[in-house]
């Protein structure tokens, strides 16, 4: 299940891809456009300059905006960043220890198969995709 910090994650940059890409947004813009809270969403922008999706400038005329244009970020890497690992079981996490029962295990093909629809879906859907009205 994707958690609300992923789901706004998505909305603020869908947010600043809409707008001038070239500008850097205040924080209170986007947080009011968007009605989440300003303290809420410090901690997602800070989760994204650090993934340098967005970029931050401090002072007047500051603020954020992207990096690079919508079509070249996929939902999947802003729902990773947020997210973190997005596997749908703990043994297919990238860090997880080796299973004991993988080799016997009835379950496995169908959590990978999962794990791989999950990502290829995310992966496969662009920002600039929704901003399309219909998507």
């Amino acid at each position: 299940m994707i958690s609300t910090k992923g789901r706004y994650a998505l909305r603020v940059m869908l947010d600043m891809a809409e707008r001038d890409t070239d500008q850097y947004i205040p924080l209170r813009d986007i947080a009011e456009n968007q009605e989440i809270s300003e303290k809420y969403l410090e901690a997602i922008i800070k989760l994204l300059v650090k993934g340098k999706l967005v970029k931050g400038l401090r002072g007047k005329g500051g603020g954020y905006r992207l990096t690079r244009r919508p079509e070249e970020y996929t939902v999947g890497e802003i729902l990773e960043l947020t997210e973190g690992n997005l596997a749908p079981v703990a043994c297919l996490s990238p860090d997880a220890d080796p299973c004991d029962r993988a080799d016997n295990c009835r379950t496995l093909p169908m959590w990978k198969k999962l794990d791989k629809l999950e990502h290829d879906f995310f992966f496969g859907i662009k920002l600039d995709e929704l901003m399309e009205r219909d998507a």
